[in-house]
């Protein structure tokens, strides 16, 4: 087994991005690679060829390494529920809900399902580059660690950690996490990657020195700052703090961002569309007068429900159909949009039920079991692929109106009567380009964007380019090839 293993300083230092430009970059080479990452939280996820869920980054660099998405590649998700409590996947499927409190004691006993998926993993690649999360510099959640020290000690991985330049503070970042570790975590680490840099790299040659002398690590380049890095699927909600760059657009589109919004890559294909000028709005703000408006999905849908009311954004949906333009509800969104949703068992909090936004003739029944399923089938009149992803089942009179047919022939989704309310189960609907044509067509827009995969390969296509260019890709995988043969010794 060979394998290489980033944590970073911290959160957003762009590990993800810099895994899975490392995947297609030793995949480039001929190399037969699978990401890995033991243990993640995000509500953005994939679904499996074999049923199961991980981590959306995990499964875009799977895309990397031009494999199938596996379950053995994220072992544990917790995807947040509300503040204090997740619900925990282990291997794809889910294992019950879990609270923050009881999370450090229950955290060592899936360290075993971690190895054993990264065992399964490494006996049928070349080599395993593996994803941290957070940063082993939060040494209060050391013990019982499974997501980085833990993890590497246990597998033996060597570890470069990276440190993100464009916030500023790196050089403390880094030496700082040496001081701050256990001196047998800091032998596991070998060296740091400095990553976002802007301008010219030599600017920072006597900081690259100054990190090396004091960490007493190497360093294996300085990346610039990816821009393709935009157009791969998103997995923390950090990106929606980030205002989008203003342009000239012929319609706009809205989603509110709820607490617990899940799965917003959804709408990442229409970033691709030069006609289309997408506005996601923030708590506070009331939803602007626009074309079309998508409720995105969630992870505690009755409590976001409550959020849209509080927020008045029920005023702004309502008001915005009067005006005869179109909604778009994807699973949570869709469930949201319906007459009730009903919570018998207290899936998502006290069971009850409660009055939906009254769009589409529709009522949901929240229940245990969750649908996990790769679907393709044909809507608008166009093809569309994706997945379901949902806690619940849905009936009522608009699912007479289907919004499509999935390739079996049963219906998918609700439509209400005029035609304006549309609600489906599908993530990635509008990622095939013909699928979002036709919705644009609505708009009166014309759509020149490609398929989201397209631009998704070529994005990761540009970014190994980088890598190749400014990261000694060489002593990396010699890092990674040191480990292997110390673990067969």
């Amino acid at each position: 087994m060979v394998a290489l293993m980033l944590q970073g300083t911290g959160s957003d230092v762009g590990k993800s991005v810099l895994v899975a430009g490392l995947c297609r970059a030793f995949a480039n080479r001929g190399l037969s690679v699978r990401p890995f990452k033991p243990q993640n939280m995000s509500n953005n996820a994939a679904v499996t060829a074999d049923g199961g869920e991980i981590g959306r980054a995990q499964a875009t660099q799977a895309i990397a390494c031009r494999v199938e998405p596996s379950v053995d590649m994220n072992p544990v998700l917790l995807k947040p529920q509300g503040d204090r409590t997740s619900q925990l996947i282990v291997r794809g499927q889910v294992r019950g809900t879990l609270a923050a409190a009881r999370w450090r004691e229950g955290r060592e006993g899936l360290l075993v399902d971690v190895l054993d998926s990264f065992e399964r993993l490494s006996a049928g690649c070349d080599l395993v580059v593996v994803e941290g999360a957070g940063s082993p510099a939060e040494i209060n959640l050391r013990a019982g660690d499974i997501a980085n020290m833990g993890f590497a000690r246990a597998a033996d991985v060597p570890v470069v950690l990276v440190g993100d330049i464009d916030r500023g503070g790196v050089i403390a970042a880094i030496v700082g996490t040496r001081a701050v570790i256990d001196p047998a975590d800091a032998a596991m680490i070998h060296g740091f990657l400095i990553n976002k840099f802007r301008g010219d790299p030599a600017l920072f040659d006597d900081g690259y020195r100054a990190i090396e002398a004091r960490s007493g690590w190497r360093g294996y380049g300085v990346v610039p700052w990816l821009a393709d890095a935009v157009r791969l699927p998103s997995e923390d909600a950090v990106i929606l703090e980030r205002p989008a760059a203003s342009a000239q657009r012929r319609v706009t589109i809205a989603c509110p961002i709820t607490p617990r919004i899940a799965n917003f890559d959804d709408l990442d294909p229409l970033r691709l569309e030069p006609g289309v000028a997408l506005v996601m709005v923030p708590p506070g703000t009331p939803i602007p007068e626009v074309d079309m408006i998508v409720l995105a999905g969630s992870k505690a849908t009755i409590p976001d429900l409550a959020f849209v009311r509080a927020q008045g954004w029920d005023i702004d949906i309502r008001a915005h159909h009067r005006r005869g333009k179109p909604v778009l509800g994807l699973c949570g969104g869709y469930q949201m949009l319906g007459r009730s949703i009903a919570d018998p068992d207290g899936i998502e909090g006290p069971a009850g039920r409660v009055d939906g936004l009254g769009l589409l003739d529709i009522d949901t029944v929240l229940t245990g079991r969750k649908t996990l399923e790769r679907v393709r089938g044909r809507a608008q009149g166009a093809a569309f692929e994706g997945y379901e992803m949902h806690m619940g089942a849905t009936t009522g009179p608009a699912t007479a109106r289907p919004a499509g047919h999935r390739a079996d022939g049963s219906p998918e989704g609700a439509t209400s009567a005029d035609g304006l309310v549309s609600g489906s189960y599908v993530h990635g609907l509008l990622a095939l380009a013909e699928q979002r044509a036709a919705w644009l067509a609505r708009l009166g827009v014309a759509s020149s964007g490609p398929d989201h995969s397209a631009s998704i390969d070529a994005a990761l296509d540009a970014i190994a380019a980088t890598l190749e260019r400014h990261v000694d890709l060489d002593a990396l995988l010699a890092l990674s090839e040191r480990a292997g043969h110390r673990q067969r010794d």
